[in-house]
């Protein structure tokens, strides 16, 4: 018999390859993804591909059972890791075998895998759970709102914990299937495009899928009783509306708004670059909140928005989002002048186009109307503080900011700039240093001085470096625009 010799070193390293990382090499995850406005926020450790959610809810109890398949990735040697979420889990599977879990914190829930997950390992969650969402307090508030028929989750920076668990921070996207079983003659409404629908003993389930990478706060869930209009974009897109069927007086208004999305996306696309997902549209349920949010593919809108008549200023806003802070999201929540500013902007340049104020007048209007000892010009939008995340100042000063580099870089370049950075992006994450590193790409200008003058500076900067008039009119727009003011702020 022949044996082959093997040299004692490259034996001693066969088996080094051989033996798997040992207990003590691993950790948990972090409690939170490193945000510095929201600690907690996310988590450590692994990365998220794609969340199944499987759902049943109740509108008369307000009852919401679960299960959710989560995939991910390990992203280091995994002894635990955390999820956020704040209704009851019953059970946790990782790869099959039953886990340990406990609660703790105010979101958290740590999640004990029978075996550690070495880095780089694909990992399967399924975590059954049930609670009532409205009666679930994270941080004094709830992010879930009972309607007369149902329920909504719609909120920023938070709402997903009140129907799924997730890491939740939009650094970590991921795709959708949202599977929502309700009593027939109600709806649930999801983003994405609607897979099919199906009747049984009673219940209808509907199952949506959102097929390009979204963040958690973008996702959404509305069950109701709604009236819907479907259509298809020139492109094929599906376009999917829904109304309560109670809206009482602002029906009309919400209707003659939010109908006109198709319109308002196809003009975007004009600005920002081809309009970067798989369906489009909007719904508003019967709420008493007053806010808009830019979820994915489906803006939510409060009725509230549309108490003075119609306004598709506010249509324009969310739409915008599509592009800036749904492709293209916030690295970190400090950076949330590249959505609010580029959204508050969109508006200005559709009063543009419609005749009713240019940019420029509309930068004009907002510098004059705040003296330089405002608490306006004291808030910084390139990093505002999580106390002023939706201060005026980063929607206003914000897209004044826009408007000066529009100035600075001349037509041609500043519209390269707005389609290029979507594309350069998409689907992915950025900060504002990433977007003044882009900016001056393109042009071929340095224009540090001129972000930290407008983003930075706690002061009112010169007019000299605006070009703005003393005392302009008020443009026709600009009561239309500013009633979408502080449109995501509200909990």
């Amino acid at each position: 018999m022949y044996r082959r010799l093997i040299a004692p070193g490259a034996l001693a390293a066969s088996l080094l390859l051989a033996i798997p990382a040992s207990a003590a090499d691993f950790e948990p995850g972090a409690a939170g993804i490193g945000d510095p406005y929201y600690p907690t926020y996310g988590n450590g450790g692994y990365d998220v591909s794609h969340y199944d959610l499987r759902l049943e809810y109740q509108p008369k109890t307000d009852l919401l059972e679960g299960t959710a398949t989560i995939l991910a990735s390990s992203t280091q040697d995994l002894s635990r890791f955390n999820l956020d979420f704040g209704l009851t889990a019953s059970e946790v599977r990782v790869n099959g075998k039953k886990a340990r879990f406990a609660k703790s914190g105010v979101q958290e829930l740590e999640v004990t895998p029978a075996a550690g997950l070495p880095k780089g390992t694909p990992f399967t969650v399924v975590v059954k759970y049930a609670g009532k969402p409205s009666e679930v307090k994270l941080w004094g508030f709830t992010s879930w709102q009972r309607t007369p028929d149902g329920g909504v989750a719609a909120n920023e920076p938070e709402a997903a914990a009140w129907w799924f668990p997730s890491n939740d921070h939009p650094r970590d996207k991921a795709t959708y299937d949202v599977s929502v079983s309700v009593p027939d003659g109600t709806q649930a409404i999801s983003n994405g495009t609607l897979q099919s629908q199906s009747s049984k003993l009673g219940w209808t389930r509907f199952n949506w899928r959102s097929s390009k990478p979204q963040a958690t706060y973008l996702a959404t869930l509305a069950v109701g009783k709604f009236d819907i209009t479907t259509d298809t974009t020139a492109n094929g897109l599906p376009v999917v509306n829904a109304y309560s069927k109670d809206l009482g007086a602002n029906e009309g208004a919400a209707k003659a708004s939010v109908e006109r999305t198709t319109e308002v996306a196809e003009w975007l696309e004009t600005v920002f670059g081809t309009y970067p997902f798989e369906a489009l549209g909007g719904y508003v349920p019967n709420v008493p909140s007053s806010f808009a949010l830019e979820t994915q593919t489906r803006p939510f809108y409060s009725p509230k928005q549309f108490a003075n008549g119609s306004n598709v200023s506010v249509v324009v806003h969310e739409l915008a989002h599509q592009w800036y802070g749904d492709s293209v999201s916030v690295d970190d929540w400090k950076d949330i002048w590249i959505n609010e500013g580029f959204a508050r902007y969109s508006q200005w340049l559709w009063s543009e186009k419609e005749g009713e104020g240019t940019a420029q007048e509309l930068a004009d209007y907002v510098y004059a109307q705040h003296p330089a000892d405002d608490p306006f010009w004291q808030v910084e939008p390139g990093d505002p503080g999580a106390e002023n995340q939706f201060d005026a100042a980063v929607y206003d000063r914000g897209a004044v900011a826009v408007q000066a580099l529009r100035n600075a870089v001349g037509e041609k370049k500043f519209f390269a700039i707005l389609k290029g950075w979507p594309k350069v992006h998409a689907y992915g994450n950025a900060g504002v240093s990433d977007f003044v590193r882009y900016a001056e790409k393109v042009s071929g200008k340095p224009l540090a001085g001129l972000f930290d003058t407008w983003l930075y500076q706690p002061v009112k900067p010169a007019a000299s470096a605006l070009g703005a008039l003393s005392a302009p009119e008020q443009p026709k727009s600009w009561k239309k625009i500013a009633a979408t003011n502080g449109v995501h702020g509200e909990r």
